[in-house]
């Protein structure tokens, strides 16, 4: 084979790079040719191509977004030369959202900055914070969002917090108190709107391991304790890295707008890499009120897969969890995923290379209930398995907390229901459901809808 297919996905000419990698394939257009899955393919705004060796002929190259969308394109293959097949998503709405935009949390130009109305969603989920009722024809007017949002980061959070009676408890509360000071151990810091295109609407907050960030070339200020709050084109000074606040074992983010009141898991610290939190202020054909995002060019698309449900893509990203384990530092919340994927795709029931992973991630982090839910739904699914320990393993999870990932709320119930004359179980089951009726279960990381808006 002499021939090559040189593979990208363009982004954005503007703004940042949003270097990423997604999955795809190559297909024959016809009987013969060469047929090769879950090729891996770059993404961002001038991503070198992967080239794949192929015999000549025509062929239907495809990508999965981590939307679950996917495009297609046909390329010819001629011997002794390299055919560029490049996949166009430079239609984001803003330069800014190019990263929001790949990941389907956001709809394309056209659509976002359209005069038509909208669908409701029936996902309540899906729904603005802020939107306005429907009309008579089931759509929602597409007008100028006049109620802000107010993001709150909590750095540092009181553990005790974390439990799902503490979170039910939020929710229920009939005197609907500010969430952030109940959950904060240190002064909880109210962020600035970002002075980003579509700042109004669909405004964009980073984080780093160090509590927030401006985005790159944004300019956006981070107030530091006791600043009063700036709004766009503020000229407060940027404080330095690290300046934001005291960082405890938990980032939470809380979002207000019109009465909705959305608690936000932030995933830090990851590494090197900064989370992105989109909050959407006009209803959306796609995506949900509010989405986070891991800026992680190796991991992040694979994280979204994992959020759809599809695990066998994400697995050609994420399962080289020894790796996020023993790197220095290490980066546990990328392990975890990486073992969500394992678990869900490799279906062994003998000791495995990664139970060990498994087993570190439990002990190791008592701040993450993830690993002990893991641990103990592994043991669930191994026969002859000590289910004592399961369920010592599954109540610990409980007690540690709220778990990160959204998909961890579905595993610690399926676990807890698995011993249903167990008082102990089918009271903690109880609130793991009421809980994950709250959640967007759309979102990989945990998201709770502590309060329906009023508008």
């Amino acid at each position: 084979m002499t021939a090559t297919l040189a593979v990208r996905l363009l982004l954005s000419p503007a703004g940042e790079f949003n270097e990423a990698v997604i999955v795809g394939d190559i297909r024959p257009a016809g009987l013969d040719g060469t047929s090769l899955r879950n090729i891996l393919v770059p993404c961002g705004r001038s991503p070198e191509p992967i080239s794949y060796p192929v015999d000549p002929g025509r062929y239907l190259v495809s990508v999965t977004l981590p939307s679950g969308m996917v495009l297609t394109k046909d390329a010819e293959a001629v011997d002794g030369r390299s055919a560029a097949v490049d996949f166009d998503m430079t239609d984001s709405p803003y330069g800014t959202h190019a990263w929001q935009y790949l990941m389907g949390n956001i709809e394309p130009e056209r659509v976002y900055h359209g005069a038509n109305g909208v669908p409701l969603p029936e996902s309540v989920a899906s729904r603005s914070m802020v939107a306005p009722a429907a009309g008579d024809d089931g759509f929602l007017p597409e007008s100028a969002v006049d109620v802000p949002a107010r993001a709150t980061w909590i750095g540092d959070s009181l553990p005790a917090r974390w439990s799902y009676a503490s979170m039910l408890a939020l929710e229920q509360d009939p005197a609907k108190p500010s969430v952030a000071p109940l959950i904060a151990r240190s002064a909880p810091r109210p962020l600035p709107v970002p002075a980003d295109h579509g700042a109004d609407v669909t405004p964009l907050y980073r984080f780093g391991p160090d509590g927030p960030v401006p985005a790159a070339g944004s300019g956006g200020p981070v107030p530091a304790p006791g600043d009063p709050v700036p709004v766009v084109g503020s000229d407060s000074p940027v404080p330095a890295a690290g300046d934001a606040g005291p960082v405890g074992e938990r980032q939470f983010l809380v979002v207000e707008a019109a009465g909705a009141v959305r608690l936000v898991t932030l995933p830090l610290p990851w590494g090197t890499s900064e989370v992105e939190v989109l909050v959407n202020l006009r209803q959306s054909p796609t995506g949900s009120a509010v989405a986070v995002t891991v800026r992680d060019p190796r991991l992040g698309a694979g994280i979204a897969y994992m959020a759809q449900g599809a695990l066998d893509t994400a697995a050609h990203l994420l399962t080289d969890v020894g790796k996020a384990l023993h790197s220095a530092p290490a980066n546990p919340l990328a392990a975890t995923a990486g073992s969500y994927v394992l678990l869900g795709t490799d279906h062994r029931t003998e000791e495995t290379h990664w139970d060990p992973w498994l087993r570190l991630l439990a002990g190791r982090y008592p701040w993450l209930s993830d690993g002990a839910i893991l641990r103990a739904v592994r043991l669930l699914r191994r026969p002859g398995a000590d289910l004592e320990e399961a369920r010592n393993g599954l109540l610990d999870a409980f007690d540690r907390g709220i778990p990160f990932y959204t998909l961890g709320l579905t595993w610690l119930a399926d676990g807890l229901a698995a011993f249903p004359d167990d008082p102990r179980c089918a009271t903690r089951l109880d609130q793991v459901r009421r809980l994950s009726w709250l959640a967007d279960m759309r979102e990989p990381f945990l998201i709770l809808d502590l309060r329906q808006g009023s508008a």
